[in-house]
């Protein structure tokens, strides 16, 4: 007897409304507000979901309540510890107004993180979206739905909250060349990030004003293995000096460096962003672009809860953050 077929993948409003020709918002609409969509789509809509077999997960609300009191947080990779100090801060304030905070990840995919927001999108009272791997159209799109605030990114109209990029890779720039090194690698990552956009930009505006020579490797995966598998091309464009994108890309640097016998800072300084835990405990410390990660939580899940209960619409706040060079082991003087 042969074994049961296995499930076929579930059917999202994505995939409902490609078929039906409308928004995926639109969806969503049909089913959690059918007074806000018109007969007509409604049921162009149903017969769709119906066709496809699109089931929709009703949340269990209590009686007599209209919110679920839940913000959830969706985060590009919940495996980089850069997001440990963002959920700290974001559930320290959801705790304090009485809302729980649900946490995701996207997994560094624009499919999945649309497939995620499909599942906790009718249960959520508010969404923070870090690193959106989502087109802007998109974003504007779940904000019309629900209030959203876009965290490490800039969406034109949307709440946002993101560290000063331009200003931290400028410290870095200055500090590289303080140190005679004349020519500046950037080690880029997903090319659907903003903040690598940003950054790049920042390393190039920089070294203009400078008159230095820059130079981009990548992109690579944001992640260790990333930065490790950029070493030998670091090598072989004999770069003295990097800014890579984040401080997981630059540890992987400094493994994927030693590796090929490559001294550092001897040889080649390595610069990272953030400042997570493992630049200060990797050997040498990781010089890096230092971020108030649990400030820019805290200040997400304000602006998301203040949407949620009407104290603000959803285009009263964009707030840059501060950052700061931090100096480790991993910067020094370039060899004459």
């Amino acid at each position: 007897m042969s074994g049961a077929a296995a499930d076929p993948t579930p059917v999202t409003i994505y995939d409902v409304a490609r078929e039906a020709g409308v928004h995926p918002s639109t969806v969503s609409r049909t089913f959690s507000r059918p007074g806000r969509v018109s007969s007509q789509t409604a049921a162009r809509v149903h017969e769709v979901a119906e066709r496809l077999g699109y089931r929709q997960d009703v949340p269990f609300r209590l009686p007599g309540r209209s919110r679920s009191h839940v913000i959830c947080l969706v985060v590009s990779d919940i495996t980089n510890p850069y997001y440990l100090g963002i959920i700290r801060g974001a559930e320290r304030v959801a705790a304090a107004a009485d809302y729980s905070l649900v946490v995701t990840d996207g997994r560094e995919s624009s499919t999945h993180e649309r497939q995620v927001l499909s599942r906790n999108l009718p249960g959520s009272d508010g969404i923070i979206i870090t690193s959106s791997r989502l087109s802007d159209k998109e974003l504007r799109g779940l904000a019309r739905e629900v209030p959203l605030v876009v965290v490490n990114r800039r969406v034109p109209g949307l709440p946002c909250v993101h560290p000063d990029n331009a200003r931290g890779i400028r410290r870095s720039v200055e500090h590289l060349a303080s140190l005679g090194h004349t020519s500046i690698g950037y080690v880029a990552g997903p090319a659907a990030s903003w903040a690598d956009g940003a950054r790049w930009r920042a390393v190039r505006e920089a070294c203009h004003e400078l008159l230095l020579t820059d130079v981009r490797v990548g992109p690579v995966a944001p992640t260790m293995a990333g930065g490790r598998a950029a070493a030998q091309e670091i090598v072989r464009r004999g770069l003295t000096a990097v800014q890579t994108y984040n401080d997981m890309v630059g540890i992987g640097v400094l493994r994927g460096l030693r590796e090929l016998g490559v001294d550092v800072p001897g040889e080649v300084s390595v610069v990272g962003f953030d400042n997570t835990l493992p630049a200060e405990l990797v050997t040498p410390g990781l010089t890096t672009v230092a971020q108030p990660v649990t400030v820019l939580g805290e200040t997400a899940a304000r602006a998301v809860i203040a949407q949620a209960t009407g104290e603000a619409t959803g285009r009263e706040l964009t707030q840059v953050v501060p950052v700061r060079l931090v100096e480790r082991g991993s910067t020094g003087p370039v060899r004459s």
